[in-house]
């Protein structure tokens, strides 16, 4: 896969911005659209250069890539939803709030800035509108963006179809910060062609991808499956044109269940994008549960052996590695947790971690428990980095969990690492932390950012 799956966090509209990125990051994505609301850094808020820089902090301990969206509905105006617009007869506001949306990106690191045309109102005719939007983007690319912006066709609005936003980037004179968002579900509800071939005609210019279902003629947001797009064939069509974005979903009125969404949502994706050989290699695990002794060595060579999320962790210490991630889809086929002390005792380096990330809340302790404790007494930093998953959060008795964070700190694993700190951090590992801190100071030792970090959310609790 050369490109990241996301969320969207519209999708987390009942959601603290804190606890949806946590949630998306713990299920497993590694990027996320984050629209801007008056939830969800607020453009307009107090403090926003502080809440940006923390927002942006909080982005790189969980390993997210971010883009920036802009569909809040009354963030403008709380009378009338996506008001104004660029075809508004004022565009004042809207152009205001894109600007300051992709300052916002900028700190954030964000890939850029999506946006959309708005309905043409019903008082003018086509051409003042095309005329308004025309004017309206030549003024945010006047202002010399940071970041780019990606334009994208949305149902029922002035610039409805693909070929019409790539027409509109051609009357402009094809500006290079000017890309294309494309949402595959709006392919199947409204475009003349199927989604990978939008995806094709769209190509370099592709900036921002957000992943869907619908059916024809209908625009609904729906999961996976309840409609008609070709999802295998679309994320091969991603990987076929070298699209190296973030590709997130897109379900904003699904709040009301959004980690269960979110993580079905992840499951399609890996299941549409898995190399044949894992799907295979799955099955024969479900029919047969001995077979995932000789499928677990010859993972590495199937599947890659590159980290999972390069950009922020290119040894794989906190998020492992793409086999690390193939070996847990192994250990999940599993019906029982029968096979995993051999699979670890007799793996080497790399079977074994990809036993410890195998591990969930639901492992039977009896036997995770004697896996994660050999972990971490181990001197190999990725396989001490796998150790404290969610497993470990969930039964691992305290004591041995704060030695484990301790250990974190003494070998350089980030504690981006540790499953559940902020919940599960105590008095007593504060107290621990600073003993260590003082103990490195007075060596004349730096003390950890995250040592440091930690600390001084102890101390705000």
């Amino acid at each position: 896969m050369t490109y990241d799956l996301g969320y969207g966090t519209n999708g987390f509209a009942n959601h603290r911005l804190d606890d949806a990125l946590a949630v998306i990051a713990d299920l497993g994505y590694t990027g996320v659209a984050l629209t801007l609301d008056h939830h969800h850094l607020d453009p307009y808020g107090p403090d926003l250069a502080a809440e940006t820089a923390r927002v942006a902090r909080r982005l790189a301990g969980l390993g997210l890539r971010v883009v920036i969206e802009t569909g809040a509905r009354y963030l403008l105006d709380p009378t009338r939803k996506h008001h104004p617009t660029l075809v508004s007869d004022s565009q004042e506001r809207r152009v205001d709030f894109l600007l300051r949306a992709n300052r916002i990106g900028a700190e954030l690191g964000a890939d850029c800035v999506s946006f959309w045309s708005g309905i043409r109102p019903a008082d003018i005719d086509e051409d003042t509108g095309w005329k308004r939007m025309r004017e309206g983007v030549a003024r945010l690319l006047e202002a010399d963006p940071a970041i780019p912006f990606a334009l994208e066709p949305e149902p029922g609005m002035l610039v409805q179809h693909l070929a019409e936003a790539l027409s509109l980037r051609t009357e402009l004179g094809g500006p290079e910060r000017l890309g294309i968002t494309l949402d595959v579900g709006h392919c199947v509800a409204v475009e003349p062609d199927d989604a990978a071939t939008c995806v094709r005609m769209a190509g370099e210019l592709l900036l921002n991808v957000q992943l869907d279902d619908m059916v024809h003629g209908v625009h609904e947001h729906l999961e996976f499956g309840d409609g008609t797009l070709d999802l295998t064939g679309t994320l091969a069509t991603l990987t076929e044109i070298g699209y190296t974005g973030l590709a997130a979903v897109e379900l904003p009125r699904h709040s009301h269940a959004a980690p269960d969404v979110a993580r079905r949502a992840l499951a399609a994706l890996r299941a549409a994008a898995a190399p044949p050989w894992l799907v295979d290699a799955e099955d024969a695990v479900r029919r047969d549960p001995t077979a995932i002794r000789t499928l677990f060595p010859a993972v590495g060579r199937h599947v890659g052996r590159a980290p999972a999320r390069p950009r922020v962790d290119p040894n794989g210490v906190v998020h492992g590695t793409v086999d690390d991630a193939a070996r847990a889809r192994l250990v999940a086929a599993l019906p029982d947790a029968a096979e995993l002390p051999d699979l670890y005792r007799y793996g080497d380096d790399a079977e074994k971690r990809g036993v410890l990330r195998g591990l969930t809340p639901d492992t039977d302790p009896a036997v995770g428990l004697p896996i994660v404790l050999d972990a971490l007494r181990t001197n190999d930093t990725r396989i001490v980095g796998a150790a404290l998953g969610p497993f470990a959060a969930a039964h691992l008795d305290r004591h041995a969990w704060r030695h484990g964070v301790l250990k974190f700190l003494f070998t350089g694993i980030p504690l981006a690492a540790v499953a559940r700190l902020g919940e599960l951090a105590d008095d007593e590992l504060a107290r621990m932390v600073a003993d260590f801190a003082a103990e490195r100071q007075a060596a004349g030792r730096p003390v950890p950012a995250d040592a440091a970090d930690l600390l001084g959310r102890a101390a705000r609790a």
